[in-house]
């Protein structure tokens, strides 16, 4: 799936990710400016101090990657990352929660960010968070999911009953790689468990989203839970 950063050839772009700082906290987004303002690749282009302010900037920056707060004024982060994705904006949204056990988490999901993660997270990690939802892929943090998942277990479909017609669409394989990725894993750690390449696994994901009309892996992991393909805790 393209991000806009492809440079038409099938080469990576090699520019800087260019990064929206949103954050009701100014000592917040001056702590992330400082931590992603050492690093080479990585450009901040603009900071919002609500969530009004982060769909202005983000339609007039069109940065690679919000990192959005999940609660500030005037619109949260959950409103205003369903308004970057239906306006068909080539911006993904790296959602940041301070609570582990955070109501908004699903909401922004469905919403269309590209993942999301605690903001104690360590600096080398966000880094690579940014990175990685920039080139097209998503970021689930697993301690995080497992939390969030365990909270709403009971309200998600018995996994001894028949699975979804949607899940029926995929080979036997493909479900075995959904059923990884729902559980945090990455290409590479799936490729190990399952005894093939790595390329071989980023074909089967791209199969898999293309099948079930999903956006990124992020999407998969909750059609995975809430079909009852995978169960928290298993």
């Amino acid at each position: 799936m393209s991000d806009g950063r492809d440079t038409g050839d099938g080469r990576e772009s090699t520019r800087p990710v260019r990064v929206l700082l949103a954050d009701d906290q100014p000592l917040l987004r001056t702590g992330f400016r400082m931590v992603l303002g050492a690093e080479d690749d990585l450009d901040i282009v603009g900071e919002a101090g609500d969530g009004v302010e982060a769909v202005d900037l983000a339609r007039r920056l069109l940065p690679d990657v919000v990192l959005m707060d999940i609660r500030m004024p005037r619109m949260d982060g959950v409103a205003a990352t369903r308004a970057i994705i239906d306006a068909r904006l080539p911006v993904r949204v790296l959602i940041l929660t301070t609570f582990d056990l955070d109501e908004y988490v699903v909401g922004a999901l469905r919403a269309g960010a590209s993942g999301f993660l605690a903001k104690d997270v360590p600096a080398e990690d966000l880094v690579t968070a940014i990175r990685t939802v920039a080139v097209g892929e998503a970021v689930v943090a697993p301690r995080i999911l497992k939390r969030l998942l365990d909270r709403f277990a009971e309200s998600l479909p018995d996994p001894e009953a028949a699975p979804p017609k949607a899940i029926g669409v995929l080979t036997e394989r493909e479900r075995e790689v959904l059923v990884q990725v729902a559980r945090g894993l990455s290409n590479a750690e799936i490729a190990r468990v399952l005894t093939v390449s790595e390329t071989t696994i980023k074909t089967h994901v791209g199969h898999v989203l293309t099948k079930l009309g999903l956006r990124d892996r992020v999407q998969a992991v909750v059609l995975a839970y809430e079909t009852g393909l995978v169960r928290p805790g298993a």
